[in-house]
């Protein structure tokens, strides 16, 4: 008679959980008047760069965003289809983060556009430094100091 030995079965290994997706937000858009002067005030003032632009049916469109592919693209849209889409009936907040606020409203100003609120420190905010103006088309742009 011959023995045959069965080892136990090699256990099957345990298949790791996949993480889930993070959400994030990748763009916005908001539509502007003239498409070559806000391009030019993104792109001076907070230093972003021009990745692209596409002309679409009805509008055209300059994707902006920052070196290294930090924060959210910002869509600059002008439409061109006739419709009056006229962008101050839209109430927008664009909210940046910059190294020197007092350096960033002054150069908002220097562009002829208005600082609503000097950058401050705010103590409800634990004296974070928060100040407002707005972009050529009227959109209010939050400014805070980087972290």
């Amino acid at each position: 008679m011959t023995s045959t030995s069965t080892s136990p079965p090699e256990p099957k290994p345990q298949r790791q959980p996949e993480p889930e997706p993070r959400s994030s937000v990748g763009a916005f858009g908001i539509a502007v008047a003239d498409l070559e002067r806000s391009v030019g005030f993104y792109t001076r003032v907070l230093g972003m760069r021009e990745l692209m632009r596409l002309p679409l049916p009805d509008m055209d469109e300059a994707i902006l965003g920052f070196r290294g592919g930090r924060g959210a693209a910002v869509v600059l849209m002008q439409y061109r289809d006739g419709t009056d889409r006229s962008p101050r009936d839209n109430p927008v907040k664009l909210v940046f983060y910059v190294p020197d606020p007092t350096a960033f409203a002054a150069a908002i100003r220097a562009e002829g556009l208005p600082v609503t609120r000097e950058p401050t420190p705010v103590p409800e905010l634990g004296d974070a430094v928060v100040g407002f103006a707005q972009d050529p088309d009227g959109y209010t742009i939050e400014i805070l100091t980087a972290t």
